[in-house]
């Protein structure tokens, strides 16, 4: 049942003022990238509906969409299931994330001033003390963000769209294997802070690869324990 799957409180009521349909597809996206709504679980309409404090129509809707985008898999007679990434898919998106995410820290490196440093190590501080309280769910979205930072700091606005474009489904597949990154992955994040700091153009683009291919392949590894 989906009320077992996600916690009291977890999913604030919409408000009514505004693209409802919109909201209610961005609120089921969220629940989804951060695994309150787990690959394989089936998803009620109605129970969504009540969960949301809106009717079922623009779930109905938001279904539908992320259907169309490979998040929910909408089944004949079954009805509506989150999505179960294949190994394959994962491989795919994480290795495309390192095209990106690599190319970022190099112009990051040539760019950056030292406000942008700043940041980075605020956001680094931040995801050390999350993983230090054993907060996943603020360790993955710290993550999210200091990444994000190194993309604006390349100051590249298609190198930005495009990671972008990937940025959901990068945190759906580091949520599960967040705990076990843990404290090496703000090591990593300490020491690509430092090469983008000293513009080291060729360490920082060196750091990155190896950081996104650790978080590639401690994914697929992650039912090895």
């Amino acid at each position: 049942m989906l009320s077992a799957g996600l916690p009291p409180g977890a999913v604030p009521k919409l408000e009514r003022p505004g693209p409802l349909r919109e909201r209610v597809y961005e609120a089921l996206l969220e629940l989804i990238t951060t695994r309150a709504l787990r690959p394989g679980q089936h998803l009620v309409e109605s129970e969504l509906a009540g969960h949301l404090g809106v009717s079922r129509q623009p779930v109905r809707e938001a279904l539908q969409r992320l259907n169309t985008e490979g998040w929910v898999d909408l089944r004949p007679a079954q009805g509506a299931f989150v999505h179960e990434p294949t190994e394959g898919e994962a491989d795919q998106l994480l290795s495309v994330r390192t095209l990106l995410e690599a190319e970022a820290a190099r112009l990051a490196a040539v760019n950056s001033d030292a406000a942008g440093i700043a940041v980075l190590e605020e956001l680094c501080a931040k995801g050390e003390q999350a993983v230090a309280d054993d907060d996943v769910d603020l360790a993955v979205a710290t993550n999210a963000a200091f990444h994000a930072k190194v993309m604006e700091l390349a100051g590249n606005v298609v190198l930005s769209e495009l990671a972008g474009q990937v940025d959901r489904r990068v945190r759906w597949y580091y949520t599960p294997v967040a705990r076990r990154r843990g404290t090496q992955s703000w090591i990593e994040h300490r020491s690509l802070i430092a090469a983008i700091a000293s513009r080291d153009e060729q360490r920082a683009t060196e750091i990155m690869r190896a950081h996104t291919e650790h978080t590639r392949k401690t994914y697929h590894q992650r039912n090895g324990e």
